[in-house]
């Protein structure tokens, strides 16, 4: 893989947290009822992590030479809470695929210092995977 090939990853992990942000906004005001009240603040911690996670990696773009993406992904709206944060967990483990991918793709490039700037991302991420699991009772 050239630094280029990278890069277009990069812009394809930044349309994905394009698509977080707009998700976890609307999750975060549609989700309804006692069950989810603690779970709807949780949402909005992440929906934050997210748009630091999208400027990291245009960050991170714009230092490798690359033009940062500004396509946001087709996301398609989900009737009920619970259908809303299987969404929402299915997304966060493709992104936890592709940042354990990333690293271990900026590492190969002798790109240390991107690998390590991505290192929040991965950890933040499969933090995310794991509450949305406890949420879904996994």
């Amino acid at each position: 893989m050239d630094q280029q090939s990278f890069v277009a990853l990069l812009n394809e992990d930044l349309e994905s947290e394009y698509r977080s942000i707009v998700q976890y906004t609307q999750h975060s005001v549609t989700i309804k009822g006692p069950e989810y009240q603690n779970l709807v603040e949780e949402l909005k911690a992440h929906l934050r992590q997210e748009l630091e996670h999208a400027t990291t990696l245009a960050e991170q773009i714009t230092f490798l030479g690359g033009v940062p993406s500004v396509r946001v992904p087709q996301i398609e709206s989900v009737p009920d809470g619970a259908a809303a944060l299987e969404q929402d967990l299915t997304l966060e483990e493709t992104q936890l695929q592709r940042y354990r991918d990333r690293v271990a793709q900026a590492n190969d490039l002798g790109l240390p210092d991107v690998a390590e700037a991505l290192r929040p991302l991965l950890q933040q991420t499969q933090d995310h995977v794991m509450d949305l699991q406890n949420a879904l009772g996994r």
